[in-house]
């Protein structure tokens, strides 16, 4: 289940506004060139800021995301109609044999569950070519990100374009083992409506994700860091195994 930021039309339309800097998809377009991908799914893409930075390349991009209503605030961009959007996740894709998957921000964590997480990997291998890469990013726990989640931290208001003055924060609501629930608060001053949405993330153990890949027959090929954010995230890089030579 897609959270409310991403599935109310209201909130969603916000996202891009609220969070315009996007230097933590530098290292991924650097990786597309690095690799070579010319066909690229990108999952969880919410509003297509990433897929479309791609098809401005020339690259060929599958946007796949669960939620309907940031899938729609992609297809209303400039430039929508060179990538092809889908609502969905790694469970229902089509065939397609794509040279990379990508997962940004909080795309991995998001999927909270271990067996949803489990058949997310073995999606994202069978829609790999052989050869193909995955790519994705998770926070590393002993950082303890969630720490600063609180309403001191992250308060602010905003003045958009066409909304006008939006207030928003987050609030941490629960820390259980590997799971950590927040819920995001929004005020919008036209008219005093108060929304709120609640989201969950699990933070994984760099061991735990390399044998999670593994299982779904991909190879860990290794950890990097996110320039953007040292020593807070740890960006992992797996491969589908290339078929046997007859």
């Amino acid at each position: 289940m897609a959270d409310e930021c991403f599935t109310l039309p209201r909130l969603a339309a916000l996202y891009d506004a609220l969070d315009p800097e996007r230097d933590d998809l530098l290292p991924y377009l650097a990786l597309v060139d690095e690799l070579g991908a010319s066909q690229v799914l990108d999952l969880g893409c919410g509003t297509g800021v990433f897929a479309l930075l791609l098809a401005g390349r020339g690259v060929r991009v599958l946007g796949v995301d669960p939620a309907a209503a940031s899938i729609g605030v992609a297809r209303r961009k400039p430039g929508a109609e060179r990538v092809r959007w889908l609502v969905g996740d790694a469970t229902d894709l089509p065939p397609l044999g794509v040279d990379l998957v990508t997962m940004t921000a909080n795309a991995a964590q998001e999927i909270t569950g271990p067996g949803h997480w489990r058949a997310t990997l073995r999606g994202v291998r069978d829609a790999l070519r052989p050869g193909g890469h995955l790519v994705f990013e998770t926070r590393v726990p002993a950082r303890r990100a969630w720490e600063s989640w609180t309403r001191a931290a992250s308060h602010r208001v905003s003045d958009l374009p066409g909304v006008g003055a939006v207030e928003d924060w987050v609030e941490l609501l629960d820390v259980t083992g590997p799971l950590v629930a927040f819920r995001r608060h929004y005020v919008f001053a036209a008219d005093g409506r108060h929304l709120a949405s609640d989201s969950t993330l699990r933070f994984r153990e760099r061991a735990e994700v390399e044998a999670d890949l593994r299982a779904a027959g991909l190879e860990p090929l290794g950890v990097r860091d996110a320039p953007d954010r040292p020593g807070r995230e740890y960006v992992f890089l797996a491969r589908r195994p290339a078929e046997p030579t007859p």
